[in-house]
């Protein structure tokens, strides 16, 4: 094992939009092991939108990342040492290793993920927290029948991506909204979306009001201002609407919605959720969607960062929506 471990700390709290100089690389003696516990040398690393609302002081669902602490993140890893008997080495696990090149843990939060036949990084993407994300917003609170419209938001991410896909599962018309041409092309092609609009083109609404004829009847929405303001237009009666991310607004910048008046006139039912308050159904989740990976009847992308010095980075142009699929930061260069 490596006699020192880098790591990213938050070092300082961004204005506005988040900088390279906000985080700063450290290295760290890798402390010894107390009875319990386990060392996991991290293989990937998770790169998500929530990061960015941590950074930030304001009171969320979960506490501020501190200043001078690891970044917080998902991670996925080799047990390479242990005192702990349910988790012997060479055991692949999964947990909050955060922004670092490994990290010691007694056993709480990490799940097994070894022996189930799909490569490691899945388990932080399609059968990990976003396809659980996906998985819960879409089955507990969207509801969908077949033959219903489901518009996904961010459809190319890693959480759009697999809820677009289990709508069409489902037997509905599944149309996303994302960021260019290029990844409308790649949901439509690949992900099986009936349609895509893209919120960059100036025609957005126009566009939006031709794929959804028959309007919409679940929205599961991850972006916020203008395409949930968009997307309430267009609600049928008793529409659904999972709330799962705002991340128009994660740089800081206003997201109004003016059109209040169709969630009072459609009867919709609009729910915020945290897929981390629903931790019973992690494991119901994560062996069906294994099971549709391993069938094939899901796909998935990835981009990969390669080595810890390459984090800030990949997580800014996340951020921008330079990501097709899943972010991920591969430890080894």
């Amino acid at each position: 094992m490596a006699s020192v471990n880098r790591q990213w700390l938050l070092a300082s709290r961004p204005q506005g939009k988040v900088e390279e100089s906000n985080f700063r690389l450290v290295e760290a003696d890798p402390p010894p092991l107390a009875e319990g516990q386990l060392r996991v040398r991290v293989d990937f690393l998770s790169l998500d939108p929530y990061m960015r609302g941590r950074m930030d002081e304001a009171r969320s669902y979960a506490p501020s990342q501190k200043i001078g602490e690891v970044m917080v993140g998902g991670t996925v890893g080799e047990v390479v040492e242990s005192r702990n008997p349910r988790f012997p080495v060479g055991e692949t696990v999964v947990g909050t290793g955060g922004w670092q090149e490994q990290f010691v843990s007694d056993g709480s939060g990490l799940l097994r993920v070894g022996g189930r036949g799909l490569p490691s990084s899945v388990w932080l993407g399609a059968a990990g927290m976003p396809g659980i994300t996906a998985w819960y917003g879409l089955r507990r609170i969207g509801r969908p029948a077949a033959g219903e419209t489901v518009l996904v938001s961010a459809a190319t991410g890693a959480v759009g991506s697999v809820a677009g896909q289990l709508a069409r599962l489902a037997g509905c018309q599944a149309v996303g909204v994302a960021g260019g041409g290029a990844k409308c092309e790649h949901a439509v092609r690949d992900l099986g979306y009936a349609a895509c609009v893209d919120h960059r083109a100036p025609n957005f609404r126009q566009a939006l009001r031709a794929a959804v004829p028959k309007g919409i009847d679940v929205v599961f929405e991850n972006v916020g201002g203008a395409v949930l303001d968009a997307a309430l237009a267009r609600m049928n009666d008793h529409g659904r609407v999972a709330l799962c991310g705002l991340i128009a607004g994660y740089d800081g910048v206003p997201i109004p919605i003016t059109n209040v008046r169709p969630i009072l006139v459609n009867r919709l039912l609009v729910q915020g959720f945290i897929v981390t308050d629903h931790m019973p159904l992690w494991e119901e989740a994560m062996a069906e969607l294994a099971g549709h990976l391993r069938a094939g009847r899901l796909v998935y992308r990835e981009t990969v960062a390669r080595g810890i010095e390459s984090a800030p980075g990949a997580f800014l142009g996340m951020l921008r929506g330079e990501n097709l699929g899943k972010q991920l930061v591969r430890m080894a260069p």
